[in-house]
């Protein structure tokens, strides 16, 4: 199909721009609605596009490596070496196990022992673009799972090297006519055998130093430029560069992407990169999805559907399979290694690299690479498909089993205090009134943190605070107040129900995290609720204003008086705030009434009369009001 770049453009943006939205908003996550978009546009339904989606998949992988340069500019130096053990254990014995099932499921089909091993190796790959993106949009990424499956997604990104170096030596077909036409040829490859590690490994060492002792300095000299464009344009072309450079020496451009950003982790200009960078990274990476789905042979598929159907529940089977048996050895909990398991069982976005080398080798042959090329394409698609049914089916059956079996603590105490949650904000709650000799019953439900708190001689009783049988042995008759805290906003209204039906007397104290979590404890008729940042908000608004000079009386009751406009605000807010049209326009109000009301000739006025002291009748009606 003979279309202009523009065309084409806007064919693929537009694509682009209709479904991801669509599933977004389905709960399919971003990386599904781009595979869709690309099914729709590609020969298989609209034929808009047709083998030029080869050629700008080729173009969208670049996306790949400014992720990888990107995943590089997170992960400093320290943190890649306490990960040391987990890269090359955990994603060693992946690679390694996953290789060697798939390729002995590859023999049983009859092929050769070459082939099977090539199989094999390829398809142990994982989607890195997929996966993290995933997890990165459902903010899992520093979950133990989330860690361990960065670590296996370095080592299968580092192991396509040797791959690629192994690969040439399994060649068992004739070299496609075509072949040398197409055939990238690596600087290395005409030099003396011995010459070649050398050179290899004087590159990387190269892009290091050029890293840390040429790039900052250019960065630096960019930046006093002014020019966001231009330095926009330098770091694109250094990732570019060094893209072109890791090709030249036959190593992965990807690899050589992510050392870069290893080595300017530290930069001063890291978060200006990553800001800069990460447009191009999303749009790129959405191409190269919308090239995947287009690229997708679904007469292949329809022609053998049991096939092809067959081989992707099979490889995403023993994929999983590796992974739990090794995540178990690795002491996963239950919930973190299914998302680490099925996570991982999809094939990746460098098969299709893979692929296309081992057919231009006669590694394997053209029917293979066809129809293995759908399998791999079927299994990046399932892949968000697969997160949504862990999430939704699997983890609240099976995820908090471990927990669930631990039995509950038995209390031995009874105070006039309950906290329930002792996390980040829980704890200094129940610290405070400790330290004033106030005696507290502390539940938490995280086993975890029980046990952690315990080692630091605190006492802490683990329980669901929920549940009616455990606030009765924590004392709920005979206290006089429940401070909740948990980090969950529908356990909290599951223990606010829990407490008004069974303990009406306890004065209940709730931690809310924000503006939805205060409605819905409103509607539930809770009175004191506290929403978590807006004490040390304030307090550092106060701070602000003080630094620029103002007097520290007036920063403070500035302060009082924002803080009791927006409680007022708040509880006219609550009555309309499923009316989306009125919660906006009376939000909108509410700010316009505050902004006048601080700034208000009144205001001025008690200013000016308290200029040199505090005005002693205001204050002291101010208190008598917050004590009524």
């Amino acid at each position: 199909m003979n279309q202009s770049v523009l065309i084409q453009a806007i064919v693929y943006l537009a694509s682009g721009v209709f479904f991801v939205p669509i599933a977004k908003r389905l709960g399919l996550g971003s990386v599904l609605g781009y595979l869709i978009a690309g099914v729709m546009i590609g020969p298989a339904v609209l034929g808009l596009v047709g083998e030029e989606g080869h050629d700008i998949m080729h173009f969208a992988e670049f996306g790949v490596i400014i992720m990888l340069f990107l995943v590089g500019l997170e992960l400093e130096p320290e943190r890649l070496w306490k990960l040391r053990m987990p890269v090359l254990g955990l994603g060693g014995l992946q690679v390694l196990l996953t290789a060697l099932l798939t390729s002995g499921l590859a023999l049983t089909t009859g092929l050769p022992w070459q082939p099977s091993l090539a199989l094999g190796m390829i398809l142990a790959m994982s989607s890195t673009a997929i996966v993290l993106q995933t997890l990165n949009e459902k903010g899992l990424m520093q979950t133990a799972a989330g860690q361990n499956t960065f670590a296996v997604l370095l080592f299968q990104d580092i192991a396509v090297i040797p791959i690629l170096a192994i690969m040439p030596l399994l060649a068992t077909y004739p070299l496609p006519i075509s072949a040398n036409e197409h055939e990238h040829v690596a600087f290395i490859d005409g030099l003396p055998g011995w010459l070649r590690p050398i050179v290899v490994v004087s590159a990387v060492v190269g892009l290091v130093l050029m890293g840390r002792y040429v790039m900052q300095p250019v960065f630096r000299i960019i930046a006093r430029t002014g020019m966001r464009e231009v330095f926009i344009a330098t770091a694109l072309l250094m990732v570019a560069g060094i893209s072109v450079l890791m090709e030249m020496v036959g190593l992965s451009p990807a690899l050589g992407a992510f050392v870069a950003g290893v080595v300017l982790a530290n930069s001063e200009y890291k978060h200006e990169l990553e800001s800069d960078i990460d447009p191009f990274k999303g749009l790129l990476l959405g191409l190269f999805f919308i090239s995947v789905g287009a690229a997708i042979n679904f007469e292949l598929i329809a022609e053998n559907p049991l096939l092809v159907v067959g081989i992707v529940l099979a490889v995403m089977v023993a994929k999983a399979l590796v992974l739990a048996v090794l995540g178990k050895v690795f002491r996963l909990k239950t919930d973190q290694n299914l998302l680490f398991s099925l996570g991982l069982c999809q094939v990746g976005e460098f098969a299709f690299v893979l692929f296309s080398f081992a057919s231009q080798n006669g590694i394997l042959a053209k029917e293979t690479v066809d129809l293995m090329t759908a399998v791999v394409a079927i299994s990046m698609g399932l892949t968000p498909l697969v997160f949504l049914a862990n999430e939704k089916l699997l983890l609240p059956r099976l995820g908090t089993k471990e927990v669930v079996e631990k039995e509950q603590d038995t209390i031995d105490e009874k105070n006039a205090v309950i906290v329930a949650g002792f996390g980040r904000y829980g704890n200094i709650v129940g610290r405070f009134l400790r330290a004033n000799n106030i005696g507290t019953t502390v539940l938490d439900f995280d086993s975890d943190r029980v046990d952690t708190l315990r080692k630091l001689g605190m006492k802490v009783y683990y329980g669901d605070a929920s549940r009616y049988d455990l606030l009765k042995s924590a004392g709920a008759e005979d206290a006089k107040l429940m401070v909740i805290a948990l980090d969950s906003a529908e356990k909290s209204l599951e223990l606010v129900e829990t407490v008004k039906k069974h303990f009406p007397h306890l004065k209940v104290l709730v931690r809310a995290a924000d503006r939805e979590d205060t409605y819905d404890l409103m509607d539930a008729g809770l009175t004191h609720i506290y929403r978590e940042t807006v004490d040390s908000s304030l307090r550092m608004g106060v701070d602000a204003m003080t630094l620029l000079g103002f007097r520290a009386y007036q920063s403070q009751r500035a302060a009082r008086l924002f803080l009791k406009h927006d409680e007022k605000a708040l509880a006219g807010l609550a009555a309309v705030r499923h009316d989306r049209k009125q919660y906006f326009s009376s939000a909108r109000q509410r700010i316009r009434e505050l902004e006048d009301l601080l700034s208000s000739d009144e205001k001025d006025r008690w200013l000016k009369d308290i200029e040199d002291g505090w005005d002693p009748e205001s204050l002291r009606n101010e208190f008598k009001q917050q004590n009524l």
